[in-house]
């Protein structure tokens, strides 16, 4: 269990990712640098962003400021990017790895997703991450929104194990099927929406919890994140926000307040269903 925000998780690879990060879902491009480099100057080490977010450019900006205002280098940064469906197959997703680096203007990405797994082509796109993995341009590699047939099939051909599957997971969504699988073949879960997009803020359960131990529901909730070994990347656009995401390593969750939390789970989504969900692909 991670005990402060630049505490990190060791991946099935050997490499050390950080328990906590920063997402940048719906930041519009021209926001996002200054969001970035706020994010890295209070303490923020890892990012996380997607092709399909728009933002890679400003992500990049922002990690070029924070560096010349701190003593920082870029190999103390996480830097996670995602291939988006309309660009799965071997040479498109080699391509777009290649649009993401030079918009984030890096040599390297820390970790590269397959964004959702689509309906055949991932397999090829594995490949294309599997090279790029070999030839040093990507630390890790990984998936987003995998279930466990898709892990199995993955799992089938791959030469190398995803490192993360970064899933949509909340304390009303818990995925315990899965979470067994990942734990089971080493693979570490990620969560996307982990305050379910605000749809927990105001929760009673959650805030009776918070009350205890003058905590906000958004820091009891990414504090059971932690404490369940899940890597989380809450979203925030002010600085003062970062700051109160970050303060959850001050006090600890009892096996009680645990339990509440784990019983609040009604597999409830706020986004697609991976096995529902179609990219057309």
């Amino acid at each position: 269990m991670i005990t402060h925000l630049q505490d990190t998780i060791t991946l099935n690879n050997g490499l050390q990712m950080p328990g906590m990060g920063l997402g940048v879902f719906q930041v519009e491009n021209d926001a996002t640098a200054e969001m970035v480099k706020d994010a890295i100057e209070v303490g923020y080490r890892s990012i996380d962003t997607a092709a399909i977010y728009g933002n890679e450019a400003g992500v990049g900006e922002g990690i070029k400021q924070a560096l010349t205002s701190t003593n920082l280098q870029r190999e103390d940064l996480f830097i996670t990017s995602k291939v988006w469906n309309d660009e799965l197959g071997y040479e498109e997703t080699v391509t777009a790895y290649e649009e993401s680096l030079e918009k984030l203007g890096l040599d390297y990405l820390d970790l590269y997703l397959i964004h959702w797994p689509g309906k055949d082509k991932y397999a090829e796109s594995w490949k294309a991450l599997e090279d790029l993995y070999d030839q040093g341009k990507i630390k890790a590699i990984g998936v987003c929104n995998f279930t466990v047939a898709h892990l199995e099939n993955l799992l089938s051909f791959a030469r190398v194990k995803p490192v993360v599957n970064q899933v949509e997971f909340h304390p009303r969504l818990q995925q315990a099927e899965l979470r067994s699988f990942c734990d089971k073949h080493e693979i570490q879960l990620e969560a996307w929406a982990p305050l379910m997009q605000g749809g927990l803020l105001e929760d009673a359960t959650i805030s009776k919890i918070a009350e205890k131990y003058s905590k906000s529901n958004t820091q009891v909730i990414l504090r059971w994140d932690v404490q369940n070994g899940i890597i989380t990347i809450p979203k925030s656009v002010r600085r003062e926000r970062m700051m109160q995401n970050a303060d959850i390593f001050n006090f600890q969750l009892t096996d009680e307040d645990m339990a509440i939390i784990n019983a609040m789970n009604l597999e409830q989504r706020v986004g697609p269903n991976p096995n529902e969900f179609d990219f057309a692909l």
